[in-house]
C-alpha cells in the first residue's frame, strides 16, 4: 500500500463513530472491565445505546482469577 493509500485509509478510520466501532466488533470476542474491578470475557452478541451488552459463552474474572462460566450474560449499562 502506497503512503498516501494509507494516509486515505488511516483518515478513513479517523472518521468512524464509536456506533460504528461497536457494530464493527459485534460477533467478536470482547473484554468488559466493570467499575468493581471484575471482568467479563465473552463474544459480543448486542448492545444498545444505554451501554446495555449482552455476551455470549462468557467467563468472569476476579482479580484475574477464573470464577464462573456462563452461557450467556447481560450487562446492565448506564446512560
Amino acid at each position: 500500500m502506497s503512503e498516501q493509500q494509507q494516509s486515505v485509509a488511516a483518515a478513513a478510520v479517523a472518521k468512524k463513530s464509536p456506533t460504528d466501532f461497536l457494530n464493527h466488533i459485534l460477533g467478536r470476542r470482547v473484554f468488559v472491565r466493570l467499575n468493581s474491578g471484575i471482568d467479563y470475557r465473552g463474544v459480543l452478541a448486542c448492545l444498545d445505546g444505554y451501554m446495555n451488552i449482552a455476551l455470549e459463552q462468557t467467563e468472569e474474572y476476579v482479580d484475574g482469577e477464573l470464577r464462573n462460566r456462563y452461557g450467556d450474560a447481560f450487562i446492565r449499562g448506564n446512560n
